[in-house]
């Protein structure tokens, strides 16, 4: 499906186009100038350090690109040195392959931002080993390489010192749209021809894309000084719209009831069909306003859906029954409202002329606490020399794969770019089997399917200054689908750099059949490497990612039985028990996902994990809806049937905890006098009997995840 005009804007007001621009003009703008000074030998020189140092300029905050560029900095300087002196004797050059790719494949263990730096470093050391350089020249061409790295540094902190919000706003307006797909698949529950089972395989899909986003924008704005402490209105704009976005995704995972007996119960009403045309109208108006963030823009124009939602009520008023028939539709047409104010919320926030007024009652909320804080000691580094470490096991793998890579270049004749082995290799090679399978096929397809491009080009257009147009636009779509879809970023960077080979005048069209033997060279081993050579299994991760996420569970439930109790829950402990069950959701989604793709003798009792993966979901969603009612509204009593009921579910998630190796939590404890006594008379509400009802269903999906434990502990 061809994207649509406004997905085609989006894309190019977003953080990947941004990015992608960026990076060219920072490799591109040394060559450029120093070719006009006839100095184009030191352009390239000072072009590839930028190459290297521009995979640590991922998004993040300000200060973590500068240190991470900093240290990158300093160790490429070192590698080309190193790699420079070393490749004059074979052996040496060998073992230096081999201990480099196991120091800085060790990097994972430092984070995303270290891993780059290391990926930097692997990269510099390849660059290097073809290139013929007398011992004299070793320093001053190592100096020009890391005088372009210094110059990509400076030109990034330029680019964002010039708008230091706009990253955070992109990423906020890409989270929006991803929230946006995740309203429009909870809609599709409400219609009577929706697959409820393959639509929740979409739903727990898109929650990865949405908890991914959401981190990365907690990076941008809870990790930077600029964002929380300032006292603009566009720093506090931005964070205040992404409280309202984290709170209205609560609203929409809130809705969230048993539909298969909804839609048996009111079939004949019409009225769940008008339920998801109302969400998919709300979701069309929270897509505009991201457009609007994402493109910077002031969108004016909001829809009021208080003549819809009254209209709503009245049918649901109208449904015949008792007192109770018609209570959960009443609840979802207040969740509809919650979700109606969040989106007026974000809309007042860049329109109303009372903003001032709005971001004054920023809440008081410890932002510190919601990012993960990484620990770069030294320890922690050797702390991970051991085969029980994920990161230890994929290092020793990287290293060996590129001795087994570094030996078939050299014996093998593969002509003059034998290097493109060990760089296939380094690319590829991932943590995970199934990570690396995915990179291993999309290097193949994109570099076939750019080739083709390329020689297509150099064939059938001679025009030098038309093929440098087609090269600039072919380098802009490489760095900016790295991170969005790797298949085109690869398509696009086969035929970029075979034009950029033949203006070198390195080879001509003998280059596409020299990078695609290569690639399939180092592919091949790379897989074989991923399956043979210290594999990792999803399996063997698989009991913790289901106890972190019932630990994450039980904690979040632990807040309402306190709220009900009569214990005061702060907002920032509510918000980080609820960020932190849909992180665990998150992980243990995309584990299992990854576990698909996974050999199928790998692939333990999938059914029984796919149906945990379902009940969590159902659980957190139940959960969250009476979260919303409890603790953050405040609107129910204490009952002691209602305390008794979750001390079961609580007792049972402990339970299947315990069985995963999980630690167990307590709950309220009864001798301090927080637990409502026996005696309690009060008579209850309907409001009350649908808490219950909520509650008694959260003990059997709690009863049902206990039942699937019990398989997978057996099988696991």
């Amino acid at each position: 499906m061809l994207p649509s005009a406004k997905e085609t804007k989006s894309f190019f007001f977003s953080q990947y186009f941004s990015d992608g621009l960026r990076m060219s003009m920072g490799i591109l703008l040394p060559s450029l100038v120093l070719l006009q000074f006839d100095k184009f030998d030191l352009g390239i020189a000072l072009s590839l350090g930028a190459l290297c140092i521009c995979v640590i300029d991922n998004p993040g905050p300000i200060m973590h690109k500068r240190n991470g560029m900093a240290i990158g900095n300093l160790c490429l300087f070192i590698v080309a040195v190193t790699t420079g002196y070393a490749r004059l004797n074979v052996y040496t050059l060998g073992l230096e392959v081999t201990a480099f790719s196991f120091i800085f494949s060790m990097f994972t263990v430092y984070g995303n931002r270290a891993a780059s730096v290391g990926t930097s470093s692997l990269l510099i050391m390849i660059f290097m080993i073809d290139k013929d350089l007398k011992p004299d020249e070793i320093l001053s061409y190592s100096a020009s390489i890391l005088a372009g790295g210094v110059w990509y540094m400076l030109f990034s902190l330029l680019f964002f010192g010039i708008r230091p919000y706009r990253a955070a706003q992109q990423a906020l307006g890409e989270n929006v749209a991803d929230i946006v797909k995740f309203l429009r698949i909870k809609a599709d529950f409400y219609l009577p021809d929706t697959d409820i089972d393959a639509n929740y395989h979409k739903l727990v899909s898109q929650q990865i894309q949405v908890s991914q986003h959401q981190d990365a924008v907690r990076e941008l704005l809870f990790k930077s000084r600029v964002m929380v402490r300032e006292s603009t209105n566009a720093s506090r704009i931005l964070v205040l719209t992404f409280v309202d976005l984290v709170d209205m995704f609560e609203h929409i995972m809130a809705t969230h009831y048993d539909y298969t007996h909804i839609r048996e119960k009111f079939k004949d009403t019409g009225i769940l069909t008008d339920i998801a045309h109302l969400l998919q109208q709300m979701a069309n108006e929270l897509e505009n306003i991201g457009y609007a963030i994402l493109s910077n823009a002031r969108y004016t124009n909001l829809v009021d859906f208080m003549p819809a939602l009254e209209q709503l009520k009245t049918k649901i008023d109208a449904v015949g029954g008792n007192e109770t028939s018609n209570l959960v539709l009443k609840k979802i047409l207040v969740n509809l409202r919650d979700l109606h104010h969040e989106i007026e919320n974000i809309f007042d926030y860049y329109n109303s002329t009372s903003s001032k007024i709005l971001i004054e009652g920023l809440p008081d909320v410890e932002y510190s606490k919601f990012v993960t804080h990484q620990d770069y000691e030294p320890h922690v580094f050797f702390d991970n020399f051991t085969l029980d470490s994920g990161a230890f096991k994929h290092a020793l793998r990287v290293s060996l794969v590129c001795l087994v890579g570094f030996i078939a270049a050299k014996s093998l004749s593969l002509g003059h770019h034998s290097y493109w082995v060990l760089l296939t290799i380094i690319v590829i090679l991932k943590p995970g089997f199934s990570l690396s399978k995915q990179r291993n096929y999309q290097r193949l397809v994109g570099t076939i399917g750019g080739g083709i491009i390329g020689v297509m080009i150099l064939l059938l257009i001679p025009n030098n200054n038309v093929q440098f147009v087609l090269m600039v636009i072919f380098m802009l779509g490489t760095y900016s689908f790295s991170r969005l879809n790797y298949v085109v970023s690869v398509i696009f960077m086969t035929p970029y750099v075979l034009i950029l080979f033949k203006f070198l005048g390195i080879g001509h069209l003998d280059i596409v059949e020299e990078r695609i033997l290569d690639t399939v060279i180092g592919s091949t081993i790379a897989f074989i490497a991923s399956y043979a050579i210290f594999p990792t299994w999803e399996f063997e991760q698989m009991k913790r990612a289901l106890s972190e996420v019932i630990h994450a569970n039980l904690n979040y439930l632990a807040k309402i039985a306190d709220t009900i109790a009569g214990k005061t829950v702060s907002t920032t402990d509510y918000k980080l028990a609820r960020k932190d069950v849909y992180v665990k959701s998150a992980n243990l989604s995309a584990a299992f996902e990854r576990m698909t793709s996974e050999p199928k003798s790998k692939q333990r009792n999938i059914k029984d994990i796919h149906k945990f993966v379902v009940l969590n979901h159902i659980l957190s969603s139940y959960i969250a809806t009476v979260a919303s009612d409890i603790t953050v509204k405040g609107i129910h009593k204490a009952q002691p049937d209602t305390l008794r009921t979750i001390k079961k579910s609580f007792a049972l998630l402990n339970e299947s905890n315990k069985k995963l190796g999980g630690k167990k939590i307590e709950l309220v404890n009864e001798k301090n006098g927080l637990i409502v006594p026996e005696t309690y008379t009060a008579v209850p509400s309907t409001a009350d009997n649908l808490l219950k009802d909520q509650l008694g269903f959260i003990n059997k999906i709690s009863n049902d995840i206990a039942k699937v434990t019990e398989s997978v502990v057996a099988e696991v």
